[in-house]
């Protein structure tokens, strides 16, 4: 399952790192893709995983999720 998620406040390699590592780690979770340009992720995971899931983690990080 592919899922794209607009987010808000990253600017650098910093927060596309941080981003990656958090969603990289939670199982289920096959591959991370950040845009920075874009200002979205792409996540490649397994169905288990839900948007909840991948929002409050990115959140979690003081990134806003807009939907």
């Amino acid at each position: 399952m592919k899922t794209v998620i607009k987010v808000e406040g990253m600017m650098c390699s910093h927060c596309e790192d941080r981003v990656t590592k958090v969603l990289s780690a939670i199982e289920g979770v096959s591959s991370v893709v950040v845009d920075l340009e874009a200002k979205t992720v792409t996540v490649d995971h397994a169905d288990i995983v839900s948007f909840d899931t991948l929002k409050n983690e990115i959140e979690d990080q003081g990134y806003d999720v807009i939907v």
